[in-house]
């Protein structure tokens, strides 16, 4: 055993700890007892929260107070987030029905830490603080609860998990949870998918868990907000397309690359900084991009890297009309070519030739369009193999007459000189 200069006995300071929680333990003792830094003990993340916590000379030892926020902001946040909420609705279900057998909850909150969704709980549950902090309009940002996973992916928007003693307030160190953000087409923070527990563990990674969910309302959330502009969907697999890997990119109507995913950052290469065409990111033009919609077939593509993808692609107009549902008549023949482009599968068999001259009328023409000419032109050419039948030109492109015979006088009346 080791002695002092004076000979008095020491006790052995432990340098290894076995678990998690002995480690975290430890980091409250240098941080908060000793005023160290508690490096390698706990995640950087985790540092940076508590050190933002105690400037703001917020206290351990304190109580927390769930409160919600008035109810005009809370509608106000509502109201601002239908979109979110939109393209979270039908995966929320599902997280929840995933999770239905554990005890956790899923919360949602917007981009400033406020629950705009939140797994109802029984009246019996034995979850006092996540029944209290589970309800529409609680604010659960970093500032008002201290260290928390929502928190501090609104403060720094990056995925993160707090466990147990990791939350600042000693009152919370029965909860778990796992953060994911959820971005907007402008690259901004839209929302924060959390998934936590009280008074257990979790028994699978939640990590990746809501990761994968926050991923597939991202994927959704990018599209609904992309009325007007050409979406790409692609990925290294076709396998891949239409699950939470696929990677999105949106373009606009002068080839200009608007945003793109996760997945489409890694596959491109192509950080979004600054102006980016899509001859750079894709290494092919607009008028070929354009064709996609009109293809019933996934195509493949290299990149300027070399790497080849699989893509597809869909256009929706403002006015809710996926002009997909118009092409898919075209299926008398196969798709013009479009180089470099080529077709993965075999076409389909022959049903409406009328609409397949229009759409080949449309594909001629495609290289002098921009994205509003290509609808436009799609809109004529259909209306004109339809007979000037705007009933049966408007099935065949699958909207309703009165949004065709809009868009139609939108067209006809002249600009203002």
């Amino acid at each position: 055993m080791p002695h002092t200069p004076h000979g008095q006995a020491t006790t052995p300071r432990q340098l290894f700890f076995q678990t998690a929680e002995q480690r975290t333990a430890l980091a409250r003792q240098r941080f908060f007892d000793e005023g160290t830094r508690p490096s390698g003990l706990v995640g950087e993340a985790v540092i940076q929260s508590w050190l933002r916590c105690a400037s703001a000379r917020q206290r351990p030892g304190d109580m927390v107070s769930f409160e919600q926020v008035t109810r005009s902001r809370a509608h106000a946040s509502l109201n601002r987030n239908r979109q979110l909420l939109q393209a979270g609705n039908l995966e929320l279900t599902h997280m929840e029905a995933a999770l239905a057998g554990t005890d956790c909850r899923v919360l949602l909150t917007d981009a400033q830490g406020v629950v705009i969704h939140a797994t109802q709980l029984p009246p019996t549950s034995q979850q006092p603080l996540l029944k209290t902090a589970s309800r529409v309009g609680v604010n659960i940002a970093e500032s008002h609860i201290g260290t928390n996973a929502p928190g501090i992916v609104v403060r720094t928007g990056e995925a993160c998990t707090v466990t147990g003693a990791e939350h600042f307030f000693q009152c919370l160190q029965s909860i778990h949870c796992a953060a994911a953000p959820i971005r907007d087409i402008h690259g901004q923070l839209a929302g924060v998918l959390d998934v936590s527990i009280e008074a257990g563990q979790f028994h699978f990674d939640a990590a990746s868990v809501v990761g994968m969910y926050a991923t597939t309302i991202e994927n959704r959330l990018l599209q609904l907000q992309s009325v007007e502009h050409l979406v790409l969907h692609f990925q290294a697999s076709p396998t891949l397309l239409g699950t939470p890997m696929e990677a999105l990119a949106g373009v606009d109507a002068s080839g200009r690359v608007l945003w793109l995913n996760g997945a489409a950052r890694r596959l491109t290469g192509c950080r979004m900084e600054g102006r980016h065409m899509v001859d750079e990111v894709f290494g092919t033009t607009l008028d070929r991009l354009l064709a996609l919609p009109r293809q019933s077939q996934v195509q493949t593509q290299h990149l300027p890297n070399g790497l080849g993808v699989w893509m597809k692609g869909s256009l929706t107009t403002r006015d809710g009309a996926d002009f997909k549902h118009g092409v898919a008549v075209s299926r008398s023949a196969p798709p013009a070519p479009v180089e470099p482009l080529s077709v993965a599968t075999d076409a389909p068999e022959a049903q409406a030739a009328p609409i397949a001259a229009a759409m080949d009328a449309v594909g001629d023409a495609v290289s002098q369009a921009t994205l509003l000419d290509h609808k436009q032109r799609l809109i004529e050419t259909t209306l004109a193999a339809c007979g000037g039948n705007i009933a049966k030109a408007a099935r065949a492109l699958g909207v309703s007459r009165g949004m065709l015979y809009r868009r139609l006088q939108k067209a006809r009346v002249p600009e203002s000189p």
